[in-house]
């Protein structure tokens, strides 16, 4: 990515905020789920953020992402962006996301240009996840956390960004059938809470 279109990209991040849709229930409902519940508002929302890292390959951008591993009590198996809950030393979620991306996959935060954010994400279980978008130009170090990261692998931006790609999937979830985006690239199932990010990335980057 030159750097150019490295500003391209700042300035839509910048300019298009509010066109992505913002939780799970948003994109269910978007979807065509009709009374669907949601937890208590008066459950107070945790911050936190993930880092939606763009990758510099000679054949094009892409996305780094992360598979959990299968013994984890939360989202176990499951495709997600490196991230967490926000902690009383991280200054902002930029600082968060950088540090959990270290924490997880070894990548240093020197080695990430910040460039924006997307739309914060409110997930079913009462997230508010900010996505740092930043650039990652090669060569890069990562030593991936065996207890939390099973597998870290990149999926072509050009492929995430395609409509094509977007699959509108329903699944039964505590008893109620919520339709949801998934983005399945090779063995990869991505899905849920990702899936809807990385949805709110196509409509900013995409012409």
């Amino acid at each position: 990515m030159v750097d150019d279109h490295r500003e391209q990209v700042r300035r839509l991040l910048a300019e298009r905020r509010g066109l992505g849709l913002r939780s799970d229930v948003a994109i269910a409902r978007s979807l065509g789920a009709a009374d669907l519940s949601r937890p208590s508002g008066t459950e107070t929302l945790r911050p936190a953020a993930v880092l939606v890292p763009l990758v510099e390959r000679a054949d094009g951008m892409t996305v780094l992402l992360t598979r959990r591993t299968d013994h984890l009590h939360h989202h176990a198996g499951q495709i997600s962006f490196p991230g967490g809950r926000l902690e009383e030393e991280d200054a902002s979620p930029v600082a968060c996301a950088l540090r959990e991306a270290e924490e997880e996959t070894g990548l240093a935060p020197a080695a990430v240009e910040v460039l924006g954010t997307l739309d914060d994400y409110v997930t079913i279980t009462r997230f508010a996840v900010t996505p740092v978008v930043g650039v990652v130009t090669p060569p890069f170090d990562l030593r991936p956390d065996p207890f939390e990261v099973a597998e870290v692998f990149e999926v072509p931006l050009a492929f995430v960004l395609d409509p094509a790609n977007h699959q509108k999937v329903e699944r039964t979830i505590n008893g109620q059938l919520r339709p949801y985006y998934a983005i399945p690239y090779q063995e990869y199932y991505i899905w849920g809470a990702t899936a809807g990010m990385l949805i709110n990335l196509s409509h900013v980057l995409r012409p």
